[in-house]
Order: structure tokens, then sequence, then C-alpha cells
């Protein structure tokens, strides 16, 4: 079974920063992209940042500048540096994958991990 386990949320003053990481574990045959998302309370999720497998980056507005998605050389593993967090990103963050399984082409997404920004 594929799971993705995201770790690094947590509480961070305004102008503060976390890492969230995120690894993909089970029988995966390839990975095509890997994203982070977030849903703040009453609104929709989101497409925070993703990175392709050929390490094409796309981020949302409100983040660029101040996020930066990265990945490890196995492709597995996919990390969310944010800097300068403001209140507006408070949110669970959850971590997806689009990858190659066991039966086919499948979407994948982590537990959630919540950030809190605040004084």
């Amino acid at each position: 079974q594929v799971q993705l386990v995201e770790s690094g949320g947590g509480l961070v003053q305004p102008g503060g920063s976390l890492r969230l990481s995120c690894a993909a574990s089970g029988t995966i045959f390839s990975i095509y992209r890997m994203g982070w998302y977030r849903q703040a309370p009453g609104k929709q999720r989101e497409l925070v940042a993703d990175i392709t497998s050929g390490g094409i980056r796309n981020y949302a507005d409100s983040v660029k500048g101040r996020f930066t998605i990265s990945r490890d050389n196995a492709k597995t593993t996919v990390y969310l540096q944010m800097n300068s967090l403001k209140p507006e990103d408070t949110a669970v963050y959850y971590c997806n994958t689009n990858a190659a399984v066991p039966g086919g082409v499948t979407a994948i997404w982590g537990q959630g991990t919540q950030v809190t920004v605040s004084s």
C-alpha cells in the first residue's frame, strides 16, 4: 500500500519559518508529480506548490517568493520551505502525488499537517 507521511507542521509567529516534509512509501513504479495543498477552515482546498518529475515548479501567487518546493534525489520525498509566514497561511497542509502503482496511475493524499501562524 502506498502512503504519504507528512511532518513539520506546528505553531509559528508571523514572519517565522517552517519546513514541511512528505515521504512516499510502498510499491511505486513512477512518480509524475508531487505537491502541497492547503485547506483553511471554511475554505476550499487549494494548490500551494507542486513539482513535476522533470523538476518544473509551480506556485500559487499568494506564496511566490516566500515558499520553496524541493525534493530529494530519489524523488520520493518532497519538502516545502515556508518563510515569512503570515496568519493567512494558517491551514491544514496536505501532500499529494500522482504516481504509477500496482493497479494503475492514481492520486494519493497524505493525512495532513496543521500549520498555525499566530502571535
